[in-house]
């Protein structure tokens, strides 16, 4: 599987989560990313930019 269509995956089961779950599941991801700034959020980006 490509890691596109993993990426989508992913998001379309964090918004479903989120509709579920009245906690801000993708938000909280969001608020994570921009402040730790963690070296796997780099690699994806690289990953989908970078094919």
């Amino acid at each position: 599987m490509k890691i596109k269509t993993k990426v989508l995956l992913y998001l379309v089961l964090l918004a479903v989560t989120d509709t579920i779950i009245p906690i801000p599941i993708t938000s909280m991801l969001l608020i994570f990313v921009l402040y730790q700034k963690p070296a796997w959020f780099r690699e994806l980006v690289a990953d989908i930019y970078g094919s």
